[in-house]
Parts: structure tokens; sequence; C-alpha cells
């Protein structure tokens, strides 16, 4: 998808990346390291990153910080969004974001359908906007990564893709604020 308006600017987005995982550490975080990887090589800002256990309370804790600093435009997470009892990313996000963005699951899981089969419908992958930062939550294997970034974020995060993308919204998030 080449829909690139050459006579806009690139505009780099600042991004937090979230890892949520029982057992992960920064020595063998793969889907961290993945979605770090791309957000730099795009040219968007590494604005942080974090690993925290499958607990609700620890999810919503770090997404309140990242929300509340004005040096955070996103939130990509990776991992927690399956089906089983500690998988609770969805829930965590879903308590804090004021908008859902239903067509980011929607997509992912169209898209992932073309490369897993039905195995895609055990992903809860979810997107919203909290007090002005866009929030999105991928599922934990690096291959579900490399798609949520290459087939959709990469696009709606560059402000230069047409016919429209998540960036030229951004001074208008806060807006009912």
């Amino acid at each position: 998808m080449t829909n690139l308006d050459s006579s806009r600017p690139f505009l780099p987005v600042r991004i937090a990346i979230l890892t949520v995982s029982d057992s992960r550490t920064l020595a063998d975080d793969n889907s961290g390291d993945i979605l770090v990887a791309r957000v730099e090589a795009a040219g968007h800002t590494l604005a942080g990153r974090e690993i925290v256990t499958d607990d609700m309370d620890n999810i919503v804790g770090q997404l309140d910080v990242w929300i509340s600093d004005d040096d955070v435009d996103v939130v990509i997470s990776t991992g927690g969004t399956g089906v089983t009892g500690r998988d609770v990313t969805p829930e965590a996000f879903l308590k804090v974001v004021d908008k859902e963005i239903p067509g980011f699951g929607e997509l992912f899981r169209m898209l992932s359908f073309q490369k897993i089969g039905t195995s895609t419908v055990q992903s809860r992958a979810v997107g919203g906007v909290s007090r002005g930062t866009y929030l999105f939550a991928l599922p934990g294997s690096p291959g579900a990564c490399k798609d949520g970034w290459d087939d959709i974020l990469v696009h709606q995060l560059d402000y230069r893709f047409k016919p429209c993308n998540f960036v030229e919204l951004m001074p208008r998030l806060t807006e009912h604020l």
C-alpha cells in the first residue's frame, strides 16, 4: 500500500511499547523488539518501553502513566489478548478508553485470517483513544506484531498516508474534554 502524498511532510509520532507477559524480560521480548525496530525504522520516536505482568491493575497503571504523559501520542501493546484466564489486556484497555476504534481489531483479524485462518478468532486485538492518546493492543506473537504494524499501523500513523490517517486527527482528539 503506497498511498503516500509526497507533498505532505513526514511527522514523527511518539510511541510507547508495552509488553504484557508473565514470563518475558527485555532479554527475550521478541515481539516488543519487533515493534521497537519497526517504530524506529519508520522514523517515529520511541517514547517508552515497559513490560508488565498479565494483571489488570499493572496494565491499567502503565497505560494511565503514558496517557497522562504529553510526550506519548500512541501506546502499542503486545500480549494478553487471548482467551485464557490471565489474558486481560482488552479489558484493561477498555477501562481507560474514551472511544473505541472497533475497525482496528476487525481489520487485524481480517488480515490475520489470510495468514493463519480461523485461528484468528482467538485474537481480541483492540484499539481506542484515551484523553488524546491512541491505544492499540496486539497479540503477543512476533507474527501478529509484524502484521499489525506492517499492514495497519505503519500506514495509519503516517501523516502522508491518504485518503486519511490517525495522525491528522491528533489535534482534534481532545475536543470533547
